[in-house]
């Protein structure tokens, strides 16, 4: 791919979502997100008076998890520090939109040379994080000219990308913007070291191992929740789809006794519908009274709000975190595993390193259709022995991998980049 037709690939998405917004409420919210934004981002920073700034840009909700170890211990260190969020899809934007600890948090307007310019004009950011992927062109290239310090957090590489094809040297271009890039593993390292990138690369992990350790350290219970599961035994499904809620709809009708949390990842109106029709007699999250807990002969609760998932987790004696049965892989599947739980997951893992070690330590168990994992569920239900092995070796592989985010931070303090 060149810049030909990369800025022809800018032109077709745009064009493209901006169709789809006609009928999908997320495409949607895509593109009214967009709308005056540059103005906005403008009239914003304005009221920001004060440096040094930091811009974190995430995909989404799983690239913010990644990076926000990072930027709260920054912040808690340095009182005066400010903090910009950027986020590509909805998705992210909507479920990060009142974070705290960020003074500003925008949709990154659409790559292109006049938006990069406006955007940087606007934002005069010091320092750039630059979360595990997504790469704009125009944007990095930007950031490149003004000599900009912009890091890669937690990224991750696989000879099927792009940067590693026969026409990768444009996107390689890009890899050339960082002025740091910090890996998940040895593997991507390797990738890379054709490229001439010097000593810009370091192994040092995922961040994600800090965040959840976080998490489960600050602890705070759910009283409705511990209600519902009582002293039954608790099997809690995360971030799930359609494709993975059928395959527990049978198990949920035949086991009474076991209580069911299901947290599907979209929780807009008309999926919960859906998903409460697929588990019938099923009750709501946001519904849930001790009164109704007491009263309702439901095994099945339905988690219709987001924000608590990572702390659900710590109430099941088994997980299954969804996504492994959809072309984008599983989920964070090391928010389970931080409570010394045993994780499931559908069979398209293989592209997050976190997943695949689980499996290889016992930690992790893939499943292949309904009756597989309705078997497997037997087995550790009926073996408290193996729950436990499983478990003891989730929670330690993350222990033994956390450490990233004290690296990043040091390479900012040892490099002087909060210094204008």
């Amino acid at each position: 791919m060149n810049l030909f037709f990369y800025n022809l690939f800018l032109v077709g998405y745009t064009f493209g979502i901006q169709l789809a917004s006609l009928w999908n409420g997320k495409a949607k919210k895509w593109v009214l997100g967009r709308r005056r934004l540059m103005y906005n981002v403008r009239s914003t920073m304005e009221k920001i008076n004060h440096s040094p700034i930091i811009w974190m840009h995430c995909a989404s909700v799983g690239e913010f998890e990644q990076g926000r170890p990072i930027i709260e211990k920054l912040k808690a260190e340095n009182k005066n520090l400010t903090i910009v969020l950027t986020f590509f899809s909805p998705s992210g934007f909507e479920a990060c939109k009142n974070y705290k600890e960020a003074d500003a948090i925008f949709y990154l307007p659409m790559d292109g040379k006049k938006n990069a310019q406006q955007f940087l004009d606007a934002l005069q950011p010091t320092v750039v994080l630059w979360i595990k992927y997504e790469f704009w062109y125009y944007y990095l290239q930007a950031l490149k000219n003004r000599k900009i310090p912009t890091i890669l957090v937690s990224g991750t590489f696989r000879d099927n990308q792009p940067f590693f094809k026969w026409y990768g040297s444009f996107w390689q271009q890009m890899l050339h913007c960082f002025s740091f890039l910090f890996l998940q593993n040895e593997e991507g390292k390797e990738l890379l070291s054709s490229f001439q990138l010097n000593n810009k690369l370091v192994v040092n992990g995922d961040t994600r191992f800090d965040r959840v350790c976080a998490v489960a350290d600050n602890f705070t219970s759910l009283p409705l929740i511990e209600k519902f599961c009582g002293d039954s035994k608790v099997f809690i499904a995360g971030s799930t789809w359609e494709e993975d809620e059928e395959k527990l709809i049978h198990y949920v009708k035949k086991h009474p006794h076991i209580k069911f949390i299901i947290v599907p990842h979209e929780v807009d109106e008309q999926n919960i519908k859906d998903v409460q029709k697929e588990f019938q007699h099923s009750i709501l999250y946001s519904q849930l009274s001790t009164a109704n807990i007491q009263h309702s002969p439901s095994n099945c609760l339905i988690i219709d709000t987001i924000g608590i998932l990572s702390r659900l987790y710590y109430y099941a004696d088994v997980t299954y975190v969804g996504g492994g049965f959809g072309s984008d892989g599983v989920h964070n599947v090391l928010e389970p595993a931080v409570y010394r739980k045993p994780v499931l997951f559908g069979p398209v893992y293989q592209k997050y390193i976190e997943a695949v070690d689980l499996i290889k330590c016992g930690a992790a168990i893939t499943i292949i259709d309904a009756l597989h994992l309705e078997k497997l569920l037997d087995n550790l239900f009926l073996n408290e022995n193996e729950r436990e092995k499983m478990g003891i070796s989730a929670q330690k592989y993350v222990e033994e991998n956390k450490g990233a985010t004290e690296k990043i931070v040091n390479y900012i303090y040892e490099n002087r980049l909060l210094i204008n």
